[in-house]
């Protein structure tokens, strides 16, 4: 089993980064922290298999497949026998890790993870690489609309990890809970910011990970990242943001949401995900059941087919980048006066 490493990172320059870490400059990161998990889960509980479509040295599960080979398969560029592979093997006991690109298990799959997982409730847990705007390379493998595809999926668990922290803490709690789950995997060199803050990963539940009084982020996935780095940088200005880290999707924790984002302070949503149909709408939903006015700015992908090109460049250019962030909220706070 390989030892996992952290290391600083740059933003990559080149214009050819199209699949690059998506650490900012400064950032420490852990090398496949999913692989190192589901090995480290795979030692405790001889249950636990692994999948893949003819792409785990580009989700990670390669680590595991080299630990334990008897334990992995290779299904293939063929994503509807995968999930029917996992569907099988989880029927007789096993716990599969299913992994391929997000916009296969979700364009391709969907019939079959709905059907043969999820109505029966069987413990899979699909781990699904380069979601939302992690690659460069446009629309055909750029999953920005994974989570509206899925979230109205019944019995189905959503996660969307900031770091190598959360991915660590989260594998083995997947492993260990009934029902289907869908992972948004960060994968190779993965930041690692967490442990810098108060921080323990509970599935179901949103934590206040970064108090402030002048406004407030609800974030999930590398986003959070993106939000503490800029919350960071506002501080230095004088404005201080809380941050509110949303690992699961669905269930949605909209208690912590709620109470964070109904006080005074301006309230922003940070997606690495189109605002149709994610983050963004489950806060506004939470909001609405309850009777409750808030304005929410939504800082996230817009609905649209995003271009091709290197990663640092995209993520400015859509507004996920942190001096975007920084920007919006300074916008906002200057409007507001």
């Amino acid at each position: 089993m390989s030892v996992t490493t952290q290391e600083k990172t740059a933003a990559p320059q080149r214009s050819a980064a199209m699949i690059a870490s998506i650490a900012d400059p400064g950032v420490r990161t852990t090398k496949a922290p999913f692989g190192e998990a589901l090995v480290k889960a795979g030692q405790a509980d001889d249950r636990i298999v692994g999948l893949s479509a003819d792409l785990a040295k580009y989700t990670d599960l390669h680590v595991f497949r080299d630990a334990f080979p008897e334990r992995f398969f290779q299904m293939g560029m063929a994503e509807q026998s995968l999930m029917m592979a996992a569907a099988g093997m989880a029927e007789v006991g096993l716990v599969p890790f299913a992994s391929t690109y997000s916009v296969f298990a979700t364009r391709r799959a969907y019939d079959f993870i709905c059907l043969d997982m999820a109505e029966p409730g069987l413990n899979v847990n699909i781990v699904a690489a380069l979601p939302g705007l992690t690659t460069g390379y446009g629309p055909s493998h750029q999953a920005t609309e994974d989570i509206a595809i899925l979230r109205g999926m019944p019995g189905l668990t959503i996660i969307d990890p900031c770091d190598a922290v959360d991915l660590e803490q989260a594998v083995p709690q997947l492993a260990a809970t009934p029902g289907t789950t869908y992972t948004r995997l960060l994968r190779g060199a993965v930041p690692r910011i967490l442990d810098d803050y108060d921080y323990t990963f509970e599935l179901g539940k949103a934590k206040v990970v970064r108090p402030g009084d002048d406004a407030v982020f609800v974030s999930s996935g590398l986003m959070t990242m993106r939000g503490l780095l800029a919350a960071e940088q506002l501080s230095k200005l004088g404005i201080e943001v809380s941050v509110v880290h949303c690992p699961t999707i669905k269930p949605f924790d909209e208690e912590t949401v709620v109470a964070a984002v109904s006080t005074a302070r301006p309230a922003f949503t940070l997606e690495n995900h189109t605002v149709v149909g994610g983050l963004f709408e489950s806060v506004a939903a939470a909001l609405v059941r309850r009777g409750i006015g808030k304005q929410v700015s939504a800082i996230g992908l817009p609905d649209e087919f995003l271009a091709a090109g290197a990663l640092p460049t995209l993520h400015e250019r859509y507004g996920l980048s942190v001096d975007s962030i920084v920007r919006r909220v300074r916008e906002q706070l200057h409007r507001n006066q």
